[in-house]
């Protein structure tokens, strides 16, 4: 079965979608406390949200990189995802999308929320042929991120140890059973088109 190229794949439920972040211990071990992300998180600063498990532990190699040494699992609501997809910009012009380079450029500069396809990652991390969809929210889209659509924060570094742990020892079975199971997310149509996911 082909995978379409532009798609999210995620792990939800009828209410909730997790979501990946990772951060120093500074940041991390407060918000598993406080059930959501407190201080010393910035809230003037953009956070990245990722759906996609393997993207995110391309981007954190594992829980290695600086800042990046704990990986948090955020059950966010889906009605709060939505939210956020149905108000984004890419971060990227698209003629297809947009009617023009200056159209896309002044909605970029006052969206809340910035979206982008980067290619999905293997076991391994290298890339594949299609794509997963990282999600960056700024302003408004913040505050309710923080306030209002957080469920649930759980510190899942020692699964993703485990998992790395799995496939540097070639167990490429073990390591996938670990891994969180992420479906095909079912957008509603208009938000669908407007992010240029793949029908």
């Amino acid at each position: 079965m082909s995978i379409p190229v532009r798609e999210i794949r995620a792990r939800y439920s009828a209410d909730t979608i997790t979501v990946y972040q990772a951060y120093p211990p500074e940041i991390a071990l407060p918000a598993v406390a406080a059930g959501r992300l407190v201080a010393p998180f910035k809230r003037e600063r953009m956070t990245w949200i990722k759906p996609s498990f393997r993207w995110m532990m391309y981007r954190c190699g594992w829980a290695t990189k600086p800042g990046q040494e704990r990986v948090l699992s955020i059950d966010i609501t889906r009605e709060g995802f939505e939210w956020a997809l149905a108000r984004a910009c890419l971060s990227h012009y698209d003629r297809g999308l947009h009617g023009d380079r200056a159209a896309w450029s002044r909605h970029l500069r006052t969206s809340p929320v910035r979206v982008q396809w980067d290619p999905e990652r293997t076991l391994h991390l290298s890339a594949l042929p299609y794509r997963s969809l990282q999600v960056g929210l700024s302003g408004e889209a913040v505050a309710r991120y923080v306030d209002d659509w957080t469920v649930s924060v759980t510190d899942i570094t020692a699964t993703v140890h485990r998992v790395r742990d799995l496939v540097r020892a070639a167990d490429v079975r073990a390591a996938t059973e670990h891994l969180p199971v992420e479906r095909s997310y079912p957008l509603p149509t208009p938000i669908a088109a407007h992010l240029g996911a793949s029908g």
